[in-house]
């Protein structure tokens, strides 16, 4: 059996598109006969520190304020615990700190290292105040890397010259979210009233941690342009990064009308709660301006809604404009509201073969089924040279 050390910055029940991946990936490789441990960090730990629960093992270390004492604090735990489970190889989920100390451990142990770079971890690194030669030197060491969309995998290719950067896209699980035809219409009717959603409202949703890079001034102008037309809220599931609360506030001052109507859920305890909640939505909205591959907008499309993204990372690579979504240029992200509107005014009919082509696309290309199969072919080119 091969066994395997992942290394990642966050893992359930952590929030965020890293932990939920990571989470999902140690799972996988679990039904794949690969026994995995796995190291992640804490903020709720003292500097040093280690946690640890079982099945699946995981590790929690407690982050010193600088990264230039957790890097080798680090180091000395995945020392300790290589001398006494003896890894075949070791994983790092995101390119830094995780792929970055997962590649030096490795060389330094003599044992394969795969990185995955999972969405602006390479563009964070690129440019200042990243570290472009700690990223280059990533890249061209590490033994097998991956990337979750074909655009980081050709940014990756241009800045290690390798040409065998595996795309594995992230999946999602089509027996959580499906779309709203499977639930009662009372049912769906009270989890609107208790969100304090109007009768009448056009639901605009959007899930993650609200941020700049998602959007958030575009999603807010949308909601200011959809509702001098119509009844709206916007439904943020999940959190506002608490260094974007002032442009919230600064919304609400001069939009007091409007900023009424944001409802923010907070940080939900499960996928199943984060999909009845997408149920609620008329049009979901992903105006990033960087991305990799966004798990709420698959999410979003499997649970039948009408989906307008930027065309950010690899959005392109989910959404066919016209077919079973609707592209923006990042560079219109200002007429947002212009497409909710002319979204919202098309037949009936025509959005009901959007969004049933929408969740066609998920279940066919971004299933559990397609992800394992990434996952085992990155296994087979990993597993030759740890014998």
């Amino acid at each position: 059996m091969l066994r395997l050390l992942l290394l990642t910055e966050r893992f359930p029940p952590d929030i965020g598109g890293v932990a939920t991946s990571a989470g999902r990936i140690t799972q996988v490789l679990t039904q794949l006969g690969v026994e995995v441990d796995v190291v992640t960090w804490s903020r709720y730990l003292q500097p040093g520190e280690v946690s640890a629960t079982e099945i699946p093992q995981v590790y929690r270390v407690g982050l010193y304020r600088h990264w230039d004492m957790t890097m080798p604090s680090t180091l000395n735990f995945l020392d300790w615990l290589h001398q006494s489970r003896r890894y075949d190889a070791i994983w790092g989920h995101y390119l830094f700190p995780s792929g970055f100390l997962a590649t030096w451990f490795g060389k330094l142990q003599g044992i394969p290292s795969i990185v995955s770079a999972r969405g602006n971890d390479v563009d964070k690194e690129m440019f200042p105040p990243g570290d472009f030669a700690r990223l280059k030197w990533t890249l061209e060491t590490a033994d097998v890397v991956t990337a979750v969309s074909r655009d980081i995998a050709r940014k990756i290719e241009l800045l290690s010259g390798r040409d065998d950067v595996a795309v594995i896209y992230n999946a999602v699980n089509p027996e959580v979210f499906t779309p709203l035809e499977s639930i009662d219409e009372a049912r769906i009717r009270d989890r609107k009233t208790n969100l304090g959603i109007q009768p009448d409202e056009v639901v605009l949703g959007f899930a993650g941690e609200l941020r700049e890079k998602k959007g958030q001034q575009f999603l807010l102008q949308a909601l200011t342009k959809v509702r001098e037309k119509r009844s709206a809220c916007l439904l943020i599931i999940g959190e506002v990064r608490a260094s974007q609360e002032a442009l919230l506030q600064s919304y609400t001052a001069q939009n007091p009308d409007y900023a009424i109507r944001v409802i923010i859920t907070g940080h939900l305890p499960d996928p199943e709660a984060v999909a009845q909640h997408l149920q609620l939505c008329d049009v979901y909205l992903q105006p990033s301006l960087w991305e990799g591959l966004p798990n709420a907008l698959l999410e979003a499309m499997a649970c039948g809604c009408g989906c307008i993204a930027s065309d950010a990372g690899g959005i392109p690579e989910i959404i066919t404009h016209g077919k079973d979504g609707f592209i923006l240029s990042r560079s219109h992200l200002h007429r947002l509201g212009e497409a909710v509107l002319e979204y919202l005014d098309l037949p009936e009919e025509t959005k009901q073969e959007i969004t049933k082509a929408a969740r066609d696309r998920i279940y066919t290309t971004f299933s559990p089924t397609q992800e394992k199969s990434y996952l085992e072919a990155v296994l087979n080119r990993l597993i030759p040279s740890s014998s």
